[in-house]
């Protein structure tokens, strides 16, 4: 009887039995001598393997406590080179969002796991990693590239020493396709495995093995004998405390009896219903609620029908958040291996920067080190680019499952990084010229700097905000306003020399404003980019302030384009579709002026604009009088 909802689960409960705890032990104890032991363990090393037994041993009690000792296993053994330290915390990060429902981090974390035990050359936790990809493409209904696993893990099983694993694999293996394997060969199969537990005295293996024996009585007729089996094997698990291989016994013998006794039926599913909610076991918990529900219905039982229908729908709600906070989890993983990847690089240039400093009279020995590192970069690159193109393939099925809000911080990342990279690409081709003396390259590093921090600044506040912003979000400093136009527009001016285009930032009063500097910022680069964007090459854009009683304004003027009248409601909408090419084919993304307004409102302030098409657009940025201090001239 196949349950593909929810049996792939005992294989994560089968998993600890790799260790040394091959005798079941209370775990509520052992999980307390470990943790009081880890204050007396000297060795980094030592210390990441208590931890990450500790996180495992937690998966039948606190799922949560799971997730905070595999995490803290993972940061040592990055901090310290430990790779099976870091592998195995990994691994146990696939455990924990394969025990809460979202598959689709499941498989990215076991995925990442069996990379670096292939790394390894660990042939026993390869065949678990493969073994757990297994059953999460089986629980996605890829059943084909499911049943490729298990067997890649079949056969690496069965050349390996230690193969109390091999017996897991067979296990879970006949219990997902049953249908795989003949009378015989199940027999020998289920001898096999069984004789593997007794040889490591593995109880938790034996009692999963006597579920196997008992389907196999009920298959040949023995009903009765298979079902006393399956009771025995649960009054047992239970006792143990083996979460798992007791919600799959439970819902075994309800489905044994519901034809014949539904009362007796109902209570098992009940048991088990108890149990799955105790443990915040999500994807058991909606296999037993549809059992349910589809009982009662199908006795025209509606009072509890509904009952369990509201259950039903509120896992599918909390599953659904689960599914649209892995796209961002996914994201945030990903843009920290990248921040990682970009200090290295510029660790890289720094070394570079003091070579030219010091070599910077022997020029064509300075070309053949530039070409020479060049050449490295690129063969790393390539290795690099490989390597993310297998993980790619592997983990395409689990990102075809992510939600919009993915897609929607992609494009919005892109777009407010493109103005600072733009900036620094600029600043490099500046950097290359061997006519820029030393100072100018002091200055130009120095503006380089100041957009990448720009840059890890924008980065950090996307992932920490849903883009509605509020003015408790903001960082809030005296800015002076002169200063800072003349700050914003040197930074962009090399943007506009790449179209001939001049910026020019008229003079004004002194004013200082209450702000964040950040976010000002960033609204400062989407209008005068935009007006770079809309404007013919040679034309001069224009950046002034205007204080008055009630406030002050900053203008962003241009004479390019211009804007349809037709297209000015929708120009603030996120993803607006009143988006066209700039002057020179430039492409608009109809992101940057739905932030801009977020931000200038979060201030309390208003944007609008003033525009004529063909004649150019001018932009306004109104910060109110409580905001405003005035500047003695000095």
């Amino acid at each position: 009887m196949m349950r593909l909802g929810y049996i792939r689960c005992i294989s994560i409960c089968l998993v600890i039995c790799l260790g040394s705890y091959h005798r079941v032990l209370g775990q509520v104890n052992k999980i307390r001598e470990l943790q009081q032991s880890l204050p007396t363990i000297r060795d980094s090393s030592n210390y990441v393997d208590m931890v990450n037994r500790i996180s495992l041993l937690f998966y039948e009690q606190n799922a949560d406590s799971t997730l905070f000792y595999a995490q803290q296993a993972r940061q040592i053994a990055y901090r310290n080179h430990y790779e099976q330290g870091l592998a195995d915390a990994t691994n146990n990060l696939g455990v924990v969002f394969d025990i809460k429902g979202n598959i689709q981090l499941a498989l990215r974390y076991y995925n990442d796991a069996y990379n670096q035990y292939v790394t390894l050359g660990d042939s026993s936790n390869i065949v678990q990693t493969l073994m757990n990809i297994g059953s999460v493409y089986n629980v996605s209904g890829h059943n084909d590239k499911a049943q490729a696993n298990y067997d890649r893990a079949m056969a690496l099983g069965d050349r390996i020493e230690h193969d109390s694993i091999t017996a897991l694999v067979i296990y879970n293996y006949m219990l997902l396709y049953p249908e795989k394997f003949s009378g015989e060969r199940r027999t020998a199969l289920i001898d096999r495995a069984y004789g593997i537990a007794k040889k490591y005295r593995d109880v938790r293996l034996e009692l999963a093995i006597d579920q196997l024996r008992a389907t196999e009585l009920i298959m040949t007729g023995r009903r009765e004998d298979g079902v006393t089996l399956l009771e025995a094997t649960l009054e047992k698990a239970l006792a143990l405390e083996l979460n798992y291989l007791s919600m799959d016994l439970l819902l075994d013998l309800g489905d044994y009896y519901l034809p014949e006794d539904h009362e007796k039926a109902i209570r098992f599913y009940n048991k088990a219903l108890e149990l799955a909610e105790q443990k915040n076991y999500r994807m058991y918990a909606r296999d037993v609620c549809r059992k349910l529900y589809d009982h009662y219905e199908s006795r025209r039982d509606n009072a509890n029908a509904f009952v369990y229908s509201r259950k039903l729908l509120k896992l599918f709600e909390e599953q659904a958040e689960i599914d649209r906070v892995s796209g961002i989890d996914y994201i945030e993983y990903a843009v920290k291996d990248q921040q990682l990847i970009s200090a290295q690089v510029q660790s890289r240039y720094h070394g570079q920067m003091l070579t030219l400093a010091v070599a910077v009279c022997v020029l064509t020995l300075l070309s053949i080190v530039v070409l020479w590192r060049n050449w490295k970069l690129s063969k790393k690159t390539n290795r690099v680019l490989t390597m993310q193109f297998r993980q790619l393939e592997s983990t395409t099925d689990a990102l075809e499952r992510s939600n919009q809000n993915y897609a929607r911080l992609i494009k919005i990342v892109a777009h407010d990084l493109r103005n600072p990279i733009g900036g620094i690409n600029a600043l490099c081709s500046l950097l290359q010229d061997e006519d820029t003396t030393a100072e100018e390259a002091r200055q130009y590093v120095e503006l380089i700097r100041e957009s990448s921090t720009t840059c890890l600044h924008m980065i950090s506040d996307l992932l920490q905000t849903d883009f509605d912003f509020k003015e408790t979000e903001l960082h809030k400093t005296a800015v002076d306003l002169p200063t800072f136009l003349d700050h914003a527009v040197t930074l962009l001016t090399f943007r506009a020399a790449e179209k001939r285009q001049r910026l020019v930032l008229d003079a004004s009063t002194g004013g200082v404003v209450n702000a964040d500097p950040d976010k000002l910022l960033r609204v400062l680069n989407n209008l005068i980019v935009n007006a770079i964007k809309f404007s013919p090459e040679g034309e001069t854009i224009r950046v002034g302030m205007e204080p008055s009683e009630k406030g002050i304004t900053i203008s962003v003027e241009d004479h390019g384009l211009g804007i349809p009248k037709d297209a000015i409601p929708k120009l603030f909408d996120p993803f607006t579709t009143s988006k066209r090419p700039g002057t020179a084919g430039e492409q608009a993304f109809g992101l940057g002026l739905y932030i801009s307004k977020q931000i200038v409102e979060a201030h309390g302030g208003k944007l609008w604009l003033k525009t004529e098409e063909g004649s150019g657009t001018t932009f306004y940025i109104f910060l109110p009088g409580e905001h405003v201090d005035s500047l003695s001239p000095v």
